[in-house]
C-alpha cells in the first residue's frame, strides 16, 4: 500500500477506537491530523505517533460546530503539507428508553453524531476539491446503523443517519472522485462501552459488566471487539486498495448483525 506524503485527519482521536486508528494510519505511513474535544489526549497519542517515527499534529475542535470543523482541516493541511482521508470517527452514545428521550438528549446525540459527520464530509469534499484531487471521507456508523436497539433508539437514529449520509455523499462526490464510506463496528472494549453498560445497570438493575457480557456473549466469533479490530477496516479503506469501494457501511462486529 503506498500512502508515503499522504495526510489524515482523525477526528475523536484521543482515546479509544480513535486512537487505534490513528495509531494504525500512522503505521501504514500517513501523516497525521489529530482531532478532539480537547487537546490534552491527542497530544498524548501525538507522542505515541513520534515513537513510531510517525509525523503527527493536533487541534482541539467540537466537531459540532461546522466552522470548528473546517478550521481542523485548514490546520491539517496547512501543518502536514496535504489532505487526502477524511475519519469522522467522533460521536457520543446514549442510552434511554423511547419513552424518556427528552428534547434535549435527542438534540445533543443528533448535532454531535450527525451533524458532525455532515460537516466532516461538506468541509473535507471542498478540501479535496480546492485541491485538485481525488480524497476518501470515512464515517464512523454502528451495527446499530443497521438494526435499532432497544434502549438505543435515539443512538440507533443517528446511526441510521449516518449511513444515510454516507451513501448519498458517495452518489453525489463519485464524479470528483471522492469515495464515502462508513465503518459499522459491534461491542468494542472502550470507555464508551463502559458507560453504556453502566446506564444499562442503572436502568435495569442488572450489575455493572452483565450487559456487556450479554452482547459479547451473542458474538459468533466469542470475543469483544478491540479497536484494533476496527483500525485494521478503516486502514483499508483509507488505502489504494479500496478505491472501487464507495457507499458502503460495512459491519465489523464479529457476527452479531448479518447483511
Amino acid at each position: 500500500m503506498t500512502v508515503e506524503n499522504k495526510v489524515a485527519l482523525v477526528t475523536g482521536a484521543g482515546q479509544g477506537i480513535g486512537r487505534g486508528i490513528a495509531l494504525r494510519l500512522a503505521r501504514d505511513g500517513f501523516k497525521l491530523a489529530l482531532v478532539d474535544l480537547k487537546e490534552g489526549p491527542v497530544l498524548s497519542v501525538a507522542a505515541e505517533i513520534g515513537a513510531l517515527g510517525g509525523q503527527a499534529t493536533t487541534f482541539e475542535a467540537d466537531i459540532s460546530d461546522r466552522t470548528q470543523v473546517y478550521a481542523a482541516i485548514d490546520h491539517a493541511e496547512a501543518q502536514l503539507g496535504g489532505f487526502d482521508v477524511m475519519v469522522n470517527n467522533a460521536g457520543i452514545a446514549q442510552v434511554q428508553p423511547i419513552a424518556e428521550v427528552t428534547p434535549e438528549e435527542i438534540s445533543r446525540v443528533m448535532r454531535i453524531n450527525v451533524e458532525g459527520t455532515l460537516w466532516g464530509i461538506q468541509a473535507a469534499a471542498a478540501k479535496f476539491i480546492a485541491r485538485g484531487h481525488k480524497g476518501k471521507v470515512i464515517n464512523a456508523c454502528s451495527i446499530a446503523g443497521h438494526d435499532g436497539f432497544a434502549m438505543l433508539g435515539a443512538y440507533s437514529a443517528s446511526k441510521f443517519a449516518v449511513r444515510a449520509l454516507t451513501q448519498a455523499a458517495a452518489k453525489e462526490y463519485a464524479s470528483r472522485g471522492i469515495t464515502v464510506n462508513a465503518y459499522c463496528p459491534g461491542i468494542v472494549g472502550t470507555g464508551m462501552w463502559d458507560e453504556i453498560d453502566g446506564r444499562f445497570a442503572e436502568l435495569t438493575g442488572a450489575p455493572k459488566g452483565a450487559t456487556f457480557k450479554k452482547y459479547v456473549e451473542g458474538i459468533a466469533l466469542g470475543r469483544a471487539e478491540t479497536p484494533d479490530d476496527v483500525a485494521c477496516l478503516v486502514s483499508y479503506l483509507a488505502g489504494p486498495d479500496s478505491d472501487y469501494v464507495t457507499g458502503q457501511a460495512i459491519l465489523i462486529d464479529g457476527g452479531i448483525v448479518y447483511r
